[in-house]
């Protein structure tokens, strides 16, 4: 499929909007990093991996995409839950993971950044993931959960780093970054959950 024209991506005076290889060369990198390019509704609509990166909209949010992409994930945990037992969510939870790679390598691409803070499709993996493993959980738990794993995936200490910057990059294995820093920090979140628990 073509690449998405220019005018579907909102970029600032400084940001020019180049389609990348899947090995980006180091001035084709350095372009990339240039800053954050907030894609739009049509952006959106081109492509099915578009529209998944992107949480279904939740990813195009002006401010804080990761924290609404995580309230998307929260919203629709709760929505889902009455419906689905354990192995039904670790089924919906083990595709949404494979899916997001490929949708968030696609849509990297187009967007000509390796991990733009609009794709929030790992936010909500990774939160649906909390959500599903601290069960049963009442209402400030989950408030709990929903704190730290945000704070956790915007400061990236320790293993979220080294995940973070292990697989940064174009193609399958950045889009394999871009979910598993996520699910690292998930990880990090139910371990502090299990210890304050018991």
């Amino acid at each position: 499929m073509q690449a998405p024209t220019p005018e579907l991506l909102e970029a600032g005076p400084d940001q020019v909007y180049r389609p990348v290889s899947d090995t980006p060369s180091a001035a084709g990198a350095s372009a990339v990093s240039m800053g954050t390019r907030r894609p739009n509704l049509a952006f959106m609509a081109r492509h099915p991996a578009h529209a998944i990166a992107l949480g279904f909209g939740a990813g195009l949010a002006r401010y804080a995409p990761g924290t609404v992409g995580t309230l998307w994930a929260w919203a629709s945990f709760l929505v889902l839950q009455p419906w689905l037992n354990d192995v039904a969510w670790a089924v919906v939870i083990g595709i949404s993971f494979l899916l997001g790679i490929w949708a968030c390598a696609l849509t990297a691409k187009h967007m000509g950044e390796p991990d733009s803070s609009h794709m929030v499709w790992d936010e909500v993996v990774a939160f649906w993931l909390i959500l599903w493993m601290i069960q049963p959980t009442g209402f400030w738990g989950q408030v709990g959960a929903f704190v730290l794993f945000r704070l956790l995936d915007a400061v990236k200490l320790g293993p979220m780093a080294w995940a973070d910057e292990r697989f940064k990059g174009h193609g399958l294995r950045g889009g394999f970054g871009v979910m598993l820093d996520d699910g690292v920090a998930a990880f990090c979140v139910l371990l502090f959950m299990a210890w304050w628990r018991y």
